[in-house]
């Protein structure tokens, strides 16, 4: 597998993308702005979109890719989300208000759009690709995502506050390599992070006590006016795990 970081921040900027991942050339992990770093050619070569909620950082991009190449495409675009967030697509985004509805568009026998929904748990099996479904504790319902080779494993965390059901399966993932897990708040926002169900440094540490497997850590979600800040705060919090900022173009093989 081969993972591509299109946009992994906290909001935008010049320079600044907001979370969308690209695994191999075919699957989208979120699909926020990073989604326009992608040449013409490559998003026609998408096919599924695996959504972790509903906030607009984090589906932004799937009303203009199905827009931009769905007529170039011989089958629908797939999304794959919670039953929650599927309905919250369908009723808010592509509900001919906001924008056209592409699963019955341009004909409902042959839209540009379709949903498939998945639940907590749930691995789905893409040319011997495992991606499986781990539980998020977010504002709205959400999820993360457990990417796995065979041969090595990465876990996403989706957004997040603390999480123990998380732990729970990631201590059993034999394979584990990578961790990305988000901290969107320095310690100055704590009570931010806490109402919003996001993590700070001062939280990501008790949860990455939780952990029992090594692996290497990487931090998204980052907000723009303070990623140094929280970043220091983030290295400070966890020295025995060296844990890097993700990058926008950073490419993950396992």
């Amino acid at each position: 597998m081969k993972l591509r970081i299109l946009g992994c921040s906290g909001g935008i900027g010049a320079n600044l993308r907001t979370t969308a991942m690209l695994l191999d050339d075919d699957v989208l992990i979120d699909a926020g702005t990073g989604v326009g770093e992608l040449t013409l050619d490559e998003m026609v070569g998408i096919d599924h979109v695996f959504v972790t909620h509903s906030h607009l950082d984090h589906i932004c991009s799937i009303p203009f890719l199905v827009d931009t190449v769905g007529y170039l495409r011989s089958t629908p675009l797939t999304v794959y989300a919670t039953r929650e967030t599927a309905n919250a697509l369908r009723t808010h985004v592509f509900n001919d208000y906001i924008w056209p509805d592409f699963t019955r568009l341009p004909r409902p026998e042959a839209p540009y759009l379709q949903f498939r929904e998945i639940g907590r748990d749930q691995t789905v099996t893409l040319a011997g690709r495992r991606i499986t479904v781990l539980p998020a504790d977010h504002l709205v319902p959400a999820v993360g995502y457990w990417l796995d080779s065979g041969a090595a494993s990465l876990v996403f965390s989706g957004d997040t506050g603390p999480n123990d059901a998380l732990w729970e399966i990631v201590n059993n993932i034999g394979n584990l390599r990578y961790l990305i897990i988000e901290t969107a708040f320095c310690n100055r926002d704590y009570a931010i992070a806490i109402c919003s169900r996001h993590l700070c440094p001062s939280l990501l540490a008790a949860e990455i006590g939780k952990l029992r497997l090594p692996a290497e850590i990487f931090i998204t979600h980052l907000k723009p006016g303070d990623r140094m800040l929280t970043m220091s705060e983030v290295v400070a919090a966890l020295p025995a795990y060296q844990p890097k900022m993700l990058e926008h173009g950073q490419v993950f093989e396992f």
